[in-house]
């Protein structure tokens, strides 16, 4: 049975309360605030709910209260507090302070009984959805700690370094050819198909976390064989034909294989995200030959760019309000970014027309 802690210096008070709770709970009993904190501290977390009238001598109901907070009682015992206050300030004051509900005087016993009863089932929730919480954030910090540590032996290995060389060097090749496009187009077109390039290398905590979450080992063959995404780069144009135009030249070169292509232009994904993605088998000269490394290369225009940039934020920033509403805006932006793409690529062409 759950104890019950009732704290009251009028006698008649603690009989009446005792009678009402003596079938359900064990009672325990305090006749003012001093002799109450002395029974929390005897039973610690023995207390299932403490009752506590307000106005008593020596130490009052405030007082403990208070005393409940700095030693962090009150976010594990409900308070409920027995009062023949009915102030509007003084019940806005105690909730303020933590309290759970109040049970007016004169005593009912069907309020008395249901009210104790849900405050003991709802901090008994509280309580258990807390340890869950914490529980699952130990673990997540134990796997981050495993992450960490696994990241940093990839990261130390003499293979793994090389590997990593290997997938900058394609990086390099990729960049040098698009920049030889961009070159010829800026001499014979007199405008460039792309604003600029980003580029990135996976990091080792997110490739061994990749590796762990799909459930391939983590050598070195597994992440040449299963992971497309170590070595990416981004291109930014202006517009979206440029894009098709640009992915087309590239992969026409008689040295790029595609091996993937993932049209999220012409298919959106759901939340509005749109870009061009090529899954690329690169080649890289070294000292013992050639040899070809994956690339992800991404095309998107400088409105779509900007877009993913602020639904990326949203993914990954968990302190976020109103996530469902914010997720509706970004649909209707991504639809509008659409619509502003073509427009400004006709308005484009109506500048180009006009100069012939």
């Amino acid at each position: 049975m759950d104890r019950i802690l009732v704290v009251d210096d009028a006698e008649l008070n603690r009989e009446l309360l005792y009678d009402i709770l003596k079938d359900n709970y064990i009672i325990e009993t305090a006749e003012d605030g001093a002799e109450a904190l002395e029974k929390l501290r005897k039973y610690r977390g023995g207390i299932s709910a403490l009752l506590l009238d307000l106005r008593m001598p020596k130490l009052d109901g405030f007082a403990v209260i208070e005393q409940m907070r700095q030693n962090g009682w009150i976010k594990h015992i409900p308070v409920l507090i027995i009062s023949s206050e009915h102030a509007i300030e003084i019940e806005n004051l105690c909730f303020h302070l933590g309290i759970s509900d109040f049970i007016h005087k004169p005593f009912e016993s069907s309020i008395v009984l249901n009210r104790v009863k849900n405050a003991i089932e709802l901090f008994a929730c509280k309580n258990q959805l807390e340890q869950t919480v914490e529980q699952q954030a130990l673990t997540l910090k134990k796997q981050d700690m495993i992450i960490q540590m696994q990241a940093k032996q990839l990261r130390d290995a003499r293979d793994f370094r090389h590997l990593m060389m290997e997938y900058s060097s394609a990086i390099l090749e990729v960049e040098t050819k698009l920049k030889v496009l961009n070159a010829e187009f800026s001499q014979v077109y007199n405008r460039n198909p792309f604003e600029s390039i980003k580029s990135r290398l996976k990091s080792p905590e997110s490739i061994y976390e990749k590796l762990e979450r799909k459930g391939y080992p983590v050598t070195l063959d597994s992440i040449r064989e299963n992971l497309s995404d170590v070595a990416g780069l981004r291109i930014i144009c202006s517009f979206p034909d440029d894009i098709y135009r640009l992915a087309e030249l590239f992969i026409k070169q008689d040295d790029i294989v595609l091996v993937r292509q993932k049209d999220y232009i012409k298919n959106p994904k759901q939340n509005g995200y749109r870009s061009l993605h090529l899954i690329l088998d690169v080649p890289i000269f070294l000292s013992n030959g050639k040899k070809y490394m994956k690339v992800e290369v991404q095309f998107r225009t400088i409105a779509m760019d900007f877009w993913a940039s602020l639904e990326h934020k949203l993914k990954y920033k968990r302190d976020v309000g109103n996530t469902d509403e914010i997720v509706k805006q970004l649909k209707m932006c991504a639809d509008s970014i659409e619509d502003l793409d073509y427009q400004m690529q006709k308005i484009r062409d109506q500048i180009d027309l006009s100069r012939e």
